[in-house]
Order: C-alpha cells, then structure tokens, then sequence
C-alpha cells in the first residue's frame, strides 16, 4: 500500500524498559541496528500494525506491554535513490510512520526474535535512551530523532529520571555506523 505521495504507511515502536533503556535490535543477515517496525496493511489501524508488527518482531504480546503515547500525525522519511525500486508501480519513495512507545511490563525472557516464520532480527540489546538517533542508518536519523524528541519527556516525568542532552540527528554524517 502506497499513498498518492508515493510514500508507505509504516508503523514504529520504541519499547522503554523500567531503567529508561530502548530495545535496540539487528537486522538479520546485515550489520544495521533499528527499532522494530513494519508496514500497515490497508484494514489495519496503526495500533493494530502495532501489536501485529510487535508480535511478529520481538515476540510479545499486549499483555507484555502498556503503549505509553503515539507521535501525531505521520513521520515521513524518503529513501536513498539505491533503495527506490522504479521499476516497481506505485514506486515507493519512501515511509510514512506513527510511532508508538511502549512500556514493557512483562518479564525480558518473554522476547522472542523467532516468533514469525521469517525473523527480521537475530540480536538485540538495550541501549541509552539517545543512542539510536545517532546510530540508526542516516536517512532514517531525522526521523528517529523527531519520535524520540517526542516521547522524551513523558519518559522522563514517568521514570523520574533525566535523559541528557539530545544529540543532532546529523550529528555522525559521514561517520562508519557501529552497532
């Protein structure tokens, strides 16, 4: 499903442990580390791509979380020109995303990266809480930013904690990415 603006509606999730530290997970069969996230399908409402792309990535279910907030509106990024397919009508050019953040209220031994047939991730860690702004793929970045930005201080009013300064999401242009 792409929009008349060629751009794919996409969910994102951002999932807090009780220490303010983000699920941080690599890309399977590649050396890129991302939030989870996945494509909405044209029944499905953003929450419900939520569960569904939660279940199918990390292994939990509703009962593993509480969703804490939701970005408004859509975050768009575009793709690099490498990743267009022109060939293919409607041509993608990039993803629009909701971004929710969750709260994992169940135990870590409930996350399952080969919940699906098809796993998208093979290792994950938790990181600090800016750390996936700067270290995400570039032309992701901005908007990695723009949802952490978001949740930033409802995170720090929950856990009573203070995150640090923000990094610019431009900040590593140009650098190698380590994971």
């Amino acid at each position: 499903m792409i929009d008349v603006d060629g751009y794919r509606p996409n969910v994102g999730i951002v999932l807090l442990n009780a220490d303010g530290r983000l699920f941080w997970a690599r890309r399977i069969h590649r050396d890129g580390w991302q939030f989870p996230q996945g494509g909405m399908r044209s029944d499905e409402t953003p929450l419900e791509a939520m569960y569904r792309e939660l279940e199918e990535e990390t292994g939990l279910s509703p009962q593993h979380v509480e969703v804490l907030a939701a970005t408004r509106g859509w975050l768009r990024y575009k793709l690099p020109s490498r990743y267009i397919r022109h060939h293919q009508q409607p041509t993608c050019i990039g993803q629009k995303q909701v971004w929710f953040l969750l709260k994992l209220v169940g135990g870590e031994d409930a996350l399952r990266l080969d919940a699906c047939d098809k796993p998208e991730f093979d290792l994950w860690r938790w990181v600090d809480f800016w750390y996936p702004a700067a270290h995400v793929v570039n032309f992701k970045r901005d908007v990695y930013h723009r949802a952490l930005r978001h949740f930033a201080p409802l995170v720090e009013t929950m856990l009573s904690i203070e995150l640090g300064p923000q990094p610019h999401p431009r900040s590593n242009r140009g650098k190698r990415q380590a994971a």
